[in-house]
């Protein structure tokens, strides 16, 4: 009798650990957001094409009243271009970009911001949390482009490509600040 009340005992207690629900975690303060290019890659028809060229992953931080850059993301220091983990940016076919031709492949979006202008980084390294981690010698493209000022608050970052003659342009905006960098898709 008494092996049968401890083999009931032991089953109750891991039915019960068994049966403690899962903590999931909140709503991220910079949720995470895809970027495609073309636009309409994900949401095309069955029977058009449909095959990506360009796809950026990245978190989407907000103004909140606060300065962004000079002061969140101090000028002259490499900045993840966004928030949380670094900012992938995925090309299907190989591109040029600042006169360097980039393999397909997976890389990471980096920035340098100044006041009138941003260098922008491709990065071989994946997979790392902001750009602590960040190793220049992995560096598979810097492009400087203008700081193009705009007029109205961008309250969260966002990144968007428009078409061009040779591919796109990549553009990424927050706060009053954009940047436009054309890439070349062969």
């Amino acid at each position: 009798m008494k092996k049968l009340n401890l083999f009931i005992v032991m089953a109750l207690f891991a039915f019960t650990v068994n049966a403690q629900e899962v903590k999931f975690p909140g709503l991220d303060t910079s949720p995470a957001d895809i970027a495609y290019f073309p636009l309409n890659t994900t949401k095309v028809k069955k029977g058009q094409d449909s095959a990506p060229l360009i796809k950026v992953v990245y978190s989407r931080p907000s103004v909140k009243g606060r300065e962004i850059f000079g002061k969140l993301e101090p000028f002259g220091q490499v900045w993840r271009v966004g928030a949380n983990e670094s900012t992938e940016i995925r090309f299907f076919k190989p591109v040029v970009i600042g006169g360097k031709t980039i393999p397909a492949g997976a890389y990471s979006l980096f920035a340098i911001p100044e006041q009138d202008k941003w260098v922008v980084i491709i990065n071989k390294q994946t997979d790392r949390w902001g750009a602590y981690t960040y190793d220049e010698t992995k560096d598979v493209a810097r492009v400087t482009v203008p700081v193009k000022p705009l007029t109205t608050t961008v309250e969260a970052l966002a990144i968007t490509f428009t078409p061009n003659a040779s591919g796109a342009n990549l553009i990424i905006g927050w706060d009053k600040t954009s940047v436009e960098v054309p890439v070349t898709i062969k």
